[in-house]
């Protein structure tokens, strides 16, 4: 399968499966489709009047040199591990712990319902938190890192027990020979010079909500009596990263119909010192006013082009500047076969625990009754839905099959094809094609890079 794009100049060609990438002259960029249709003297015939039939000799013989290196137009050979990829027992590597289903803000898009979840508000005890550690010691068979992820609502509403579950499940690693990695995400209202200095010490990654411009965030991320969260949060969060000494860290945003101009708040987020961006297409149901539109697909894939010529242009004048999230792609040797083929691993390997001890296959999937998998005390009992969740695979979506994006977004968010489809095994068209022009513009920014 072979994919051709340009971006800024370039003419660029994808080997889906090999990976290869080739930036190409014009004359190779307009035959390469032509190859496995036609002969050489069709060819030649074809574009006599564009190219002088020398050149077009020349440009197949490189073409065909590049397949016989076996960088062009490569077999398929993922599809013949998806037997070997079913048959993998199933062990848990990562927990996202709802330590706190409550919140501090009334962001209008959250699909947690400012904490709720479909439910009661409340807190994760000490107790459930250990039992859910102590759970994924136990699920992970031989695998030494595991990852626990603090989530909400806001984790920092429940600081105390997450400081408690830190220390606790470091005293277990040392006991089982595990090692752990932390993440938390926080809107920074409650941070403070303790927090922060814990979440440095101890977090291996933060997650700061910010969506970007004051009005923007502002408009969707107000505080409960409904004033902005641009000015509370700012000056914690630039404390924060300051302190951090390096390590890693997120602002993550996200955008709406109402700033499809998207770009600006993503630049203005790097103005403000913060290199490390993501600011992601919000996904809600058509009937809110907020929610991205067919029509908005093609103004949005500008902004993405828009903010990569941006980014080229920095990195020529000044070296790197920042990163955003979604242009960072690995084209050497990326994620691992089976994250290619299924993704984040939701419902096998990554699983949900709410502040009661209940198991979801993600944090999108908690409250909704027919996802419940378990509970920290029985671990997962629902093993037809694991099971669905462990065969989800880039070979069981139709639309999959035949796109060159596929072994990089690994068939897209199970949860977004559920609230679109009413099942796990569908695409969310939106997001496909908005992950598509990422793709490009990302291999269009890394080949500009380098030539």
């Amino acid at each position: 399968m072979i994919h051709k794009f340009k971006f800024d100049g370039l003419n660029i060609v994808m080997d889906i499966n090999s990976g290869a990438i080739h930036v190409v002259d014009d004359i190779v960029y307009d035959l390469v489709l032509e190859i496995p249709k036609l002969t050489a003297d069709e060819i030649t015939v074809k574009y006599a009047a564009i190219y002088d039939e020398k050149y077009i000799r020349e440009a197949i013989d490189e073409i065909n040199e590049l397949i016989s290196e076996q960088i062009l137009y490569t077999e398929d050979t993922y599809e013949n591990l998806i037997p070997a990829f079913l048959d993998r027992k199933p062990i848990v590597k990562a927990l996202c712990l709802h330590v706190a289903h409550d919140c501090n803000l009334g962001c209008k898009y959250c699909f947690a319902g400012e904490g709720e979840y479909h439910g009661p508000r409340g807190l994760m005890s000490v107790e459930v938190g250990k039992r859910a550690i102590d759970f994924l010691i136990e699920s992970s068979g031989v695998r030494t890192n595991l990852e626990v992820d603090f989530f909400g609502g806001e984790p920092l509403m429940n600081f105390k027990v997450v400081r408690e579950l830190v220390d606790y499940a470091n005293s277990r690693a040392e006991q089982t020979n595990k090692k752990f990695r932390f993440t938390l995400t926080t809107n920074g209202v409650l941070l403070n010079d303790q927090i922060i200095d814990f979440l440095n010490e101890y977090m291996d990654n933060v997650v700061l909500s910010l969506d970007g411009r004051p009005e923007i965030n502002d408009q969707m991320r107000p505080t409960a009596n409904g004033k902005g969260s641009y000015d509370i949060i700012l000056p914690k969060f630039k404390k924060l990263v300051e302190k951090r000494g390096g390590k890693k860290y997120y602002i993550r945003g996200t955008f709406t119909h109402k700033n499809l101009d998207f770009a600006k708040d993503v630049l203005h987020i790097a103005e403000l010192g913060f290199n490390e961006v993501s600011v992601e297409p919000v996904v809600a149901p058509k009937s809110k006013d907020y929610a991205i539109k067919e029509d908005d697909i093609a103004l949005l894939c500008q902004e993405y082009e828009i903010l990569a010529k941006e980014m080229l242009k920095r990195y020529k004048q000044d070296g790197e500047v920042f990163n955003f999230f979604h242009f960072n792609i690995d084209l050497t040797g990326g994620p691992c076969v089976y994250k290619r083929l299924s993704g984040c691993g939701s419902g096998t390997e990554y699983l949900a625990v709410t502040p009661e001890g209940n198991l979801y296959p993600c944090h999108q999937f908690v409250g909704i009754d027919e996802f419940a998998m378990g509970n920290v005390w029985d671990g997962v009992t629902n093993l037809d839905r694991r099971s669905e969740f462990g065969s989800c695979n880039v070979y069981q979506k139709d639309e999959c099959k035949k796109c060159f994006a596929k072994f990089f977004c690994s068939g897209g968010c199970a949860a977004n094809s559920y609230n679109f489809n009413g099942n796990i095994l569908g695409t969310y068209e939106i997001g496909c094609q908005l992950q598509k022009s990422r793709l490009e513009n990302a291999i269009g920014l890394i080949a500009s890079k380098q030539q």
